[in-house]
């Protein structure tokens, strides 16, 4: 299949029910698909407004500051050889992160249909603290399901979005991260959903969140592909993202999609080695299920449940992918590979030394894939979506690995 038509393809993908080819649709209790079939309706009726979209628009101008530049990383790029290395710098958002591009949409989503409390999940804290800082910006309550494991590692992320106002609600139970932190934040919506809104922190769960979560990213591949041509005069040869549930991802992804000369990447997190329960790389090794209400490939325990998983990013420990991501997979447009720890970590160093950017670990996988096909190639030009920055991860990193 090839996607001759980017805004045919935006338009009609996913189908009305929410399927990506196979993948998507909405599994879940009766109850709650009367909530979410509410955000449904008021997504596809706001969302043509021009006064949401111009409301969004003087959000990502004048709070966010957007746009955001890509930086030609060229001491980095002269140390390999001859393949010039670029990065959407998405970590000079406010807030530090892609994350805040769906957490405003959302939160305006929200303000729109009259809700006074946004309810979320989040791992490393990004989602988290950018829905914190929605909320606080539109006057309204703010509970964040947090993994127990997650909370230990991210303890800066935790304190901001305690500061922004946030209510942050351990969680305990099973693996204590990312997993976990949905199933709670999804129960929780449940029981709110008259007066809440349950804001996703990904392009996974029930329809209409992958879509919904895309369109509001889709501006990272809008603003990079204008951006790389005013720049360069060409189109980049490759682009690198790194993928847990996939929201950087889809968003830069989402700008090329039709463009058959540029190669799309997609970095999942091996973590400690292939062995199950050691990574989450779930489009490499998992197979197809319904996950936190639907079909995706997952990794699954002998008894077809979620498998544990891990990484060493916390925004990437998740034992599914979003629907998109698993279409293109199988399509052939997207190829999905894996960076494990070790190579993360010395990408995030690398970065830091040889251009003062001291990335995220989620996107220290999405750089160290680039660093290891710079190595290979002999020309070209590599775009990274550097997806947020590491300083949320600088104790648990000095703690563990030191500075190298």
């Amino acid at each position: 299949m090839k996607i001759t038509n980017l805004d045919t393809y935006l338009k009609n993908t996913p189908d009305e029910n929410g399927y990506f080819g196979k993948y998507g649709g909405s599994y879940i209790p009766a109850g709650l698909q009367t909530a979410i079939n509410e955000i449904t309706h008021a997504y596809n009726t706001i969302s043509k407004s021009a006064k949401f979209i111009s409301d969004l628009r003087k959000i990502r101008r004048e709070f966010q500051g957007r746009p955001t530049p890509i930086s030609h990383l060229e001491r980095l790029s002269n140390a390999l050889g001859c393949v010039q290395l670029y990065a959407k710098r998405e970590d000079l958002n406010h807030t530090g992160a892609h994350k805040i591009n769906h957490c405003m949409g959302e939160g305006l989503l929200a303000k729109y249909m009259g809700k006074k409390k946004l309810i979320a999940e989040t791992g490393a804290g990004q989602h988290g603290v950018a829905l914190a800082t929605a909320a606080a910006y539109f006057g309204m309550a703010c509970d964040i399901y947090m993994g127990a494991v997650d909370i230990a590692k991210q303890a800066p992320n935790v304190a901001r979005m305690k500061v922004l106002g946030a209510n942050v609600i351990p969680v305990t139970h099973g693996a204590q991260t990312l997993k976990e932190a949905v199933d709670a934040a999804f129960d929780a919506y449940l029981r709110e959903y008259q007066d809440s809104i349950y804001c996703i922190g990904s392009v996974v769960g029930p329809h209409p969140f992958p879509m919904l979560v895309r369109d509001f990213q889709h501006i990272v591949g809008i603003e990079a592909r204008e951006q790389f041509l005013d720049m360069t005069g060409i189109l980049p040869d490759h682009v690198v993202a790194c993928v847990g549930g996939g929201s950087n991802a889809m968003g830069i992804f989402s700008g090329f999609l039709s463009d058959e000369d540029v190669k799309l990447y997609g970095v999942e997190p091996l973590g400690r080695g292939p062995k199950l329960g050691d990574h989450a790389a779930s489009l490499s090794y998992g197979t197809e299920g319904v996950l936190h209400g639907f079909n995706t490939v997952m990794l699954k325990d002998d008894d077809g449940e979620p498998a544990p998983v891990y990484s060493i990013a916390s925004g990437l420990d998740y034992p599914g992918s979003g629907p998109e991501h698993c279409m293109l997979r199988d399509i052939g447009r997207v190829k999905y590979d894996t960076v494990g720890d070790d190579e993360a970590i010395d990408a995030f160093f690398t970065l830091a030394r040889k251009e003062g950017i001291i990335p995220a670990l989620e996107s220290s996988h999405a750089v160290a894939y680039a660093i290891r096909m710079a190595k290979k190639l002999s020309t070209g030009a590599i775009l990274i979506n550097l997806s947020g920055r590491g300083d949320k991860d600088m104790d648990y990193i000095i703690e563990k690995y030191g500075i190298r």
